[in-house]
C-alpha cells in the first residue's frame, strides 16, 4: 500500500501532462440551443480564472463527489487486475468517490463489481479497508513523519480532474492554440469548455478540453482526444459533486463484526525503510533523466532497461496482494507489462535496436542499450529522439 496505489490518474497522459497551454484570445461562442447560458469569457480570461482557483487552498476546497474516469487508448487486451490496482485504470471505465475535509480528512472509495476499498484518513491515522479479503488495515504515522508522507495516503487533489488541469496550466507558452467552444453540463453544473490544442505536427494529441465551473471555475472534466479520433481518448470528470464540507461522520470507521484487523505504522524500521528507499531510487533515476524537445512534442528519457522495467512492475504490484503482502498485486503489475512489451514492435537507427509499443496518445521506446523514451508523441518522433545524445 503506497501512495502511488492511488494517485495514478495521469498515467495515460503523463507525457501531455508536462506541456501546458498557451494564453489566447477569443470570444465565447454563443450557446447553442439547449446548452446552459453563462456570462460571455475569453480564452485568456478563462485561463486566468482556472489558475486563480487552482491557487486557493491548495488547488481544492472541501468538497465531496464521484468521479469516472475512462480510457480507451487501443493497449491490446489486458490481465485483470486486482480491485484498486492503478493498471486497470488503462482500459475501461472507474468509477472513484472522494471526500474531502481539508489537508488531513480525505476519503476515497473505489467500488468494483463485487467489492470495494476504501481508504479513510483522519489526522495523523487512516484506515485501509477492503471488502473482498475482508481485512481492514489501520495505519498510523510515526509522531514527526506527517501524514503526507505516508506511502498510502493520497493528496486530494491526485485523485480529481482538478490536478491534471493545474498541469495543463501551469505554463504557457507559443506551442499552444487556445479557444473557448459552446457551453456544456458536467455534474448537473453549467460549465465553459477551454480547448488547448498542440501546434506541433508530431503530437499524437488532437486537443485537450477542460470544463471549468461557469461559477468557481474549478476543472470539472477533462477529455483528451487523440489525432483522427471523434472521442476522447482519456477522460476524468465528476459525474456527481457538491462544493461544501463533508460531515464528520464520513472520516470515521469502524472494522464490520468478523473482519480482519492489522495495524501497520509507517515510519517503524522496515516499512519507513522501504519507502525511503524507493524513494531514493526514484530520486536517482530523475537525476539521470533528460528531455528532448519541447512542448508538445518534448521527449522524457530515463536510465531504464527491459530487467529494470520488470523489476518496477513488481515493486509497484498493487491491490490486495500489495496490502496484505501475498503477492498477487504483484503478479498483476507484472502481467499488464508482460502483455504490454508483447505488444511492442522491433526498430532501429543509428542510436541502436529497441522496441516500441504505440498507444492513441503515448508512444514508448525501450532500448537495447538500457534507455526508456515516453512522450505523447508518433513513433518516428521517438525513434528520432534516440539518436540525441
Amino acid at each position: 500500500m503506497r501512495r502511488g496505489t492511488f494517485v495514478r490518474w495521469g498515467v495515460p497522459i503523463a507525457a501531455a501532462a508536462v506541456i501546458g497551454g498557451a494564453i489566447g484570445a477569443g470570444p465565447v461562442i454563443a450557446a447553442v440551443s439547449g446548452d446552459p447560458v453563462l456570462p460571455e469569457r475569453s480564452a485568456q480570461q478563462l485561463l486566468a480564472d482556472a489558475v486563480a482557483a487552482s491557487g486557493k487552498s491548495g488547488g481544492i476546497s472541501p468538497m465531496s463527489g464521484t468521479v469516472q474516469q475512462t480510457a480507451s487508448l487501443g493497449l491490446p487486451a489486458l490481465p485483470q487486475a486486482a480491485g484498486g490496482s492503478p493498471m486497470s485504470l488503462l482500459s475501461g471505465s472507474h468509477e472513484v468517490k472522494v471526500w474531502y475535509g481539508g489537508a488531513d480528512k480525505v476519503r476515497v472509495a473505489m467500488p468494483t463489481q463485487l467489492s470495494e476499498t476504501n481508504l479513510i484518513v483522519n489526522g495523523d491515522q487512516a484506515w485501509y479497508w477492503d471488502s473482498s479479503a475482508n481485512t481492514a488495515t489501520k495505519i498510523t504515522v510515526k509522531a514527526g513523519e506527517g501524514w503526507r508522507k505516508a506511502p498510502a495516503t493520497p493528496r486530494p487533489t491526485d485523485l480529481t480532474p482538478q490536478q491534471i488541469a493545474a498541469h495543463l496550466l501551469a505554463s504557457a507558452d507559443k506551442d499552444t492554440a487556445v479557444r473557448v467552444i459552446n457551453t456544456a453540463e458536467v455534474a448537473g453544473r453549467p460549465v465553459y469548455q477551454l480547448v488547448l490544442a498542440p501546434k506541433a505536427e508530431g503530437s499524437l494529441v488532437q486537443e485537450i478540453r477542460l470544463a471549468l465551473d461557469g461559477e468557481t471555475y474549478v476543472p470539472l472534466q477533462v477529455e483528451v482526444y487523440a489525432k483522427g479520433s471523434a472521442e476522447p481518448a482519456y477522460q476524468i470528470g465528476f459525474t456527481q459533486v457538491t462544493f461544501t464540507p463533508p460531515a464528520p461522520e464520513n472520516f470515521t470507521f469502524t472494522p464490520p463484526a468478523g473482519a480482519k484487523v492489522e495495524e501497520k505504522t509507517f515510519g517503524d524500521t522496515g516499512l519507513g525503510a522501504q519507502a525511503e528507499e524507493r524513494a531514493e531510487h526514484a530520486r536517482e533515476v530523475a537525476g539521470q533523466a533528460k528531455v528532448v524537445g519541447s512542448g508538445w512534442t518534448s521527449v522524457a528519457v530515463l536510465p531504464l532497461s527491459a530487467a529494470d522495467l520488470a523489476k518496477t512492475g513488481t515493486e509497484t504490484g498493487t491491490g490486495t496482494g500489495a496490502a496484505n503482502g501475498d503477492g498477487n498485486g504483484d503478479k498483476n503489475a507484472g502481467a499488464v507489462l508482460d502483455t504490454v512489451l508483447k505488444s511492442a514492435k522491433p526498430v532501429s537507427g543509428p542510436w541502436g535496436t529497441g522496441r516500441v509499443v504505440t498507444t492513441k496518445l503515448v508512444t514508448a521506446l525501450l532500448t537495447d542499450d538500457g534507455r526508456l523514451l515516453v512522450g505523447a508523441v508518433t513513433p518516428e518522433e521517438i525513434v528520432k529522439a534516440a539518436g540525441v545524445k
